[in-house]
């Protein structure tokens, strides 16, 4: 529950003296509120964007309570940078890594036994050495920050084996005050947090800083190569101008390395001064690459995922996707490196046909050749298929993202500068209204065309039945002489693929098999094509624009996403709760008991029974049997 504190909760006299030993003349938003509850409560988990100024939220409380405060952080580069900022401050701090010689190692912790630092960054699995936790144990500790709290679910995006201790750690010590820091963590996530950790349920738990209204989001969809290199130009000479202006940078996020390579060398030709950076070039190289781009001697750098951490360049003026990422809070981690000066940025998103196929591959392949598939890589195809939900569209994208991850406070009702405001705007067309019935039949009659190839062909091959196109390998099996072929030949092929897609998020499609993956039908699925459950999904737009090269241009739906009304958001955080209680009773992760999209879903339905229940998504038999009578007792304390 994400709860914020009383007008009377005072900070320490000695805070902005403080403040300004740490070489900062005012708070960034949200930051005393985050040091007000810490001293208040003693527990505090804290959810900020990167830049958002997080570690002055444990470096100030730590110059205040005396003795030695423990920062656990994963990266050694960003250990480094804050000890040496903080000394330069004439604060007394250190980190502990492997980096560091045998010699220097035992000089930093006699010092750090006898108290000679304010501060120390360790490293979590240091944490599991047994000497250094009895050495640690006998330290005067009134504050630990777990830094990159995210890494302790196995469920978020950035899951670290390491960060599974922190918990016994913390248990033993008992230090006076926690603080666990994260910069991206949806509702489930800060839960399965909160319970791992060991601290109690009701946690204060402060969302702060995820609105960046001066990134302008834009979601384009591409249908082959030549196309996806345009808007990659358009987005450079946008974000850039011209090679050589020394106006910004722009960071490239490609998919592959092969990919990676290929685009690089592709801009150099055109002028850009660009380096290429995937976790298969020399560490020496990619130092190279990370230190040329902060210093500003490069324009362009064209990475995967593994570049990012450490970046300190505020005047990144565009963040380009060539291909979604795993999750949105993959997406906007990456994203959020452009515009960090405050001035005017891009995000741009391209989205392909095979992007789906592709990713559901890599889900699957994570399996590890076991015959049924792995939660961790349902879980990771449900993230996927969040980012796609967003991508489709709807409503103002800074809002979708602000609600996934739960800070409603800070919601725009319409940012005014995404590709979906602007064409809510009138900015481009508008997509025409469907009646329930229509919608519903469309749905079915797309998902018996699904079944006709169930586990046979891919997507291709059901839009191509769909359209009524002529196809070898729906003659082959004698598919254009049944009903269904042509079923949708009122709609283009693109329509259509847009259509399967989102019955593929809706989770009544799937794909399975290998790299080349067929489509089929899911048990949700084969419901909603016999009308046994409802057919709700925002059908796409009948008319797209073509492709104008114009900065309002993108996004593919205009429809209003779901709001959860106030009443609702009541209900969903007593859900929430409900869920932690459960799951520690059970000893096991919150998402096991229902996701958040399926405590969204329940709140907004008020499902009355079992079977009604089972119209969240994700709730199926079993869950309803399971938890359904504790859900649906959350629901009837809640009347509207």
């Amino acid at each position: 529950m994400e709860v914020r504190p009383s007008p009377q909760t005072q900070a320490p006299p000695e805070l902005q003296s403080a403040l300004e030993k740490l070489g900062h003349s005012s708070f960034k938003a949200g930051q005393r509120e985050a040091i007000e509850i810490l001293f208040a409560e003693q527990r505090l988990l804290l959810v900020a964007p990167t830049g958002g100024g997080k570690s002055l939220c444990y470096q100030l409380p730590a110059l205040l309570l005396g003795g030695t405060t423990f920062v656990i952080s994963p990266l050694i580069s960003l250990m480094r940078d804050q000890v040496s900022s903080l000394e330069h401050q004439g604060i007394s701090a250190t980190f502990l890594a492997s980096t560091l010689t045998d010699s220097e190692m035992s000089h930093r912790l006699q010092k750090l036994a006898q108290g000679d630092y304010q501060l120390a960054y360790v490293a979590p699995e240091r944490l599991a050495m047994p000497d250094f936790r009895h050495l640690i144990s006998r330290i005067d500790c009134p504050l630990i920050a777990i830094d990159e709290a995210h890494c302790i679910s196995e469920w978020g995006h950035d899951f670290r084996p390491e960060y599974m201790q922190i918990g016994r750690v913390l248990a033993d010590l008992k230090p006076r005050h926690i603080m666990a820091c994260t910069a991206t963590a949806t509702p489930v996530v800060r839960d399965e947090i909160i319970e791992k950790l060991g601290l109690a349920s009701d946690t204060q738990q402060l969302v702060k800083g995820f609105a960046r209204p001066n990134l302008a989001l834009r979601v384009h969809e591409v249908r082959d190569k030549k196309e996806r290199e345009a808007w990659v130009d358009d987005a450079l000479a946008e974000a850039l101008g011209s090679p050589g202006t020394g106006s910004g940078a722009v960071i490239v996020y490609s998919p592959t390395r092969r990919a990676t390579e290929a685009e690089n060398d592709r801009l150099t030709q055109k002028g850009w001064r660009t380096q290429s950076y995937h976790a298969g070039l020399e560490a020496e190289v990619r130092d190279s690459t990370h230190s040329a781009f902060s210093s500003g001697e490069l324009e362009v750098v064209v990475a995967t995922n593994a570049f990012g951490m450490g970046i300190d360049r505020s005047d990144v003026r565009a963040v380009v996707h060539l291909a979604p990422p795993g999750s949105i809070e993959a997406y906007y981690q990456e994203v959020g490196r452009a515009g960090r000066d405050g001035e005017d940025a891009l995000g741009l998103m391209l989205v392909s046909p095979g992007d789906m196929a592709r990713r559901r591959f890599l889900t699957q392949s994570d399996s590890h050749g076991e015959e049924s598939e792995s939660e961790a890589a349902r879980h990771r195809w449900g993230l996927f298929l969040e980012l796609m939900r967003f991508a489709e569209g709807g409503s103002c994208r800074h809002d979708a993202v602000l609600r996934y991850f739960g800070d409603e406070e800070e919601t725009l009702s319409g940012c005014g500068r995404c590709d979906v405001c602007l064409r809510l705007a009138g900015e481009g067309d508008a997509s025409e209204d469907y009646d329930p019935e229509q919608v519903s039949l469309v749905i079915r009659k797309a998902l018996s065309g699904v079944a006709r190839i169930h586990g046979r062909y891919g997507l291709s091959a059901a839009v191509a039945l769909l359209r009524g196109k002529s196809d070898p390998r729906i003659e082959r099996r004698g598919l254009h002489h049944t009903s269904t072929f042509g079923i949708l030949d009122q709609f283009d092929e693109e329509w259509i693929t847009q259509l399967l897609r989102r019955c593929i998020t809706a989770g009544w499609l799937d794909f399975f098999g290998g790299e080349k993956p067929v489509i089929a039908l899911t048990e949700n699925g084969i419901a909603v094509m016999k009308a046994e459950r409802p057919a709700r999904l925002l059908l796409p737009p009948l008319s797209r624009p073509g492709r104008t090269r114009s900065r309002a241009r993108g996004p593919d739906s205009t429809h209003t996403a779901d709001v959860m009304d106030p009443a609702d958001t009541t209900l969903f955080e007593a859900l929430r709760n409900h869920r932690l209680e459960v799951a520690r009773e059970e000893h096991i992760p919150p998402y096991r008991v229902a996701s958040d999209r399926a405590l969204r879903d329940i709140a907004r339905l008020r499902p009355e029974d079992r079977l009604n229940l089972q119209l969240a998504n994700g709730i199926g038999p079993n869950k309803a049997e399971r938890y359904g009578d504790g859900l649906l007792e959350i629901v009837r304390r809640h009347p509207r």
